[in-house]
C-alpha cells in the first residue's frame, strides 16, 4: 500500500530547538507526531541566526545541506565540515554536540535525521532534469525552489508549490516490489531536495 500526503507550510511544525538555541521547521516525523527524544526519522528546515552548538542526537546520523545564506563551519564532529555550496548535502553524527560558526550572517538548512538502528537515508539533490529516487520505505519531496512534480506509480502526477512537500510512505511489500517515485523539476530554476529513508 502508498500512502501520499501534500504537506503545506501550515501543516509543518515550528518549534524550538532540543537545546533551544534556535528554531525548527519540521515537515514530518516517523512515527506521526513523535517528539525529538523518540523520533525515528525527522525531516526539518533549520533557521541558524547566530554561532552555537547544535543539539546532541544519540544514536541518530544527521543529514545537512545549505539552502540559504552565506554558509557555516560545523566543528566537533570529525573533520570540520563547511557548508559553502547551497545544495550540498554533508553528513555528520548527532551523538557530539557540533559547533556552528557563522560564514556571513544568518542561513537556512535542510535537516535529515535518521536513528541508526532503525532507519538509513540520504538525500538527493533534483535539478534540471528529472530523477528517480532509490527503492525506499520512505520520501519527503520538499519543493526548495519553484514548483516540481513529483511520480508515483498508479497515481496522477502530484504538482508542489514552492516550499510545499510531499509525503510517501510504502509497505515493506510495495518497497520490496520496487515501488518509488520520480521527481521532475517545473522549471530550469527549479530546486527540489527529496529525502529518501529504508529499513538500516
Amino acid at each position: 500500500m502508498v500512502i501520499h500526503r501534500v504537506l503545506t507550510p501550515a501543516d509543518y511544525r515550528r518549534t524550538a530547538w532540543k537545546n533551544g538555541g534556535g528554531r525548527t521547521t519540521e515537515i514530518a516525523v516517523g512515527p506521526p507526531d513523535a517528539l525529538l527524544t523518540n523520533f525515528d526519522w525527522r525531516v526539518s528546515v533549520a533557521d541558524v541566526e547566530q554561532d552555537g552548538r547544535f543539539s546532541v542526537f544519540p544514536g541518530v546520523e544527521r543529514k545537512l545541506l545549505l539552502l540559504a545564506g552565506e554558509g557555516m563551519r560545523l566543528t566537533g564532529a570529525g573533520p570540520p565540515l563547511d557548508l559553502q555550496a547551497p545544495f550540498e548535502p554533508v553528513t555528520f553524527a548527532g551523538d557530539t554536540a557540533v559547533m556552528c560558526t557563522l560564514v556571513g550572517g544568518p542561513v537556512r538548512g535542510f535537516n535529515l535525521m535518521v536513528r541508526r538502528n532503525v532507519h538509513r537515508g540520504e538525500v538527493i539533490v533534483v535539478r534540471e532534469r528529472a530523477e528517480t529516487m532509490s527503492h525506499a520505505l520512505v520520501y519527503v519531496c520538499y519543493a526548495a525552489h519553484g514548483g516540481c512534480e513529483c511520480l508515483i506509480a498508479a497515481h496522477p502526477p502530484i504538482a508542489l508549490a514552492e516550499d510545499q512537500a510531499l509525503l510517501v510512505e510504502l509497505d515493506r511489500a510495495q518497497a520490496g516490489a520496487g515501488a518509488r517515485i520520480q521527481v521532475n523539476p517545473g522549471s530550469a530554476t527549479t530546486i527540489a531536495v527529496v529525502a529518501v529513508i529504508d529499513s538500516a
